[in-house]
């Protein structure tokens, strides 16, 4: 039976902890996303969102962070099971990839609705 403890789940903490410190540490793309994510909680607190708008953004934020993961779980568990070059584990990684693509486009399409129509109004003030 799994442990349910106070000291389990708080380890359960640090060890998704260590896997997102080990996801900036390690993937140029996830601090690339570490920088979009601090500009876009910067702007967003310049421009005043309002509590939906953040709700927004944090959704946004999220998706790309959770796919930029899982790319990187996938890619991770690929090269240890088959290290050899294989068009499968390929696939796999391009589709994983893909993923993240996907959902840093719909991020910075929220970010265009959100930042676009106040950044506009401010410029031409």
């Amino acid at each position: 039976m799994a442990d349910w403890s106070l000291r389990a789940r708080a380890q359960s903490f640090v060890d998704a902890g260590r896997g997102i410190a080990a996801l900036v540490a390690a993937q140029a793309n996830a601090r690339i996303h570490l920088l979009a994510t601090i500009a876009a909680v910067a702007l967003g607190a310049w421009l005043g969102l309002s509590a939906s708008e953040w709700c927004w953004i944090a959704l946004a934020v999220a998706l790309v962070w959770v796919a930029e993961a899982l790319n990187s779980a996938i890619e991770a568990l690929a090269d240890a099971v088959h290290p050899a070059r294989d068009p499968r584990i390929g696939l796999a990684k391009d589709l994983a990839a893909g993923a993240v693509l996907v959902a840093a486009i719909a991020a910075a399409v929220i970010g265009a609705l959100l930042f676009g129509p106040r950044l506009l109004a401010r410029l031409y003030a």
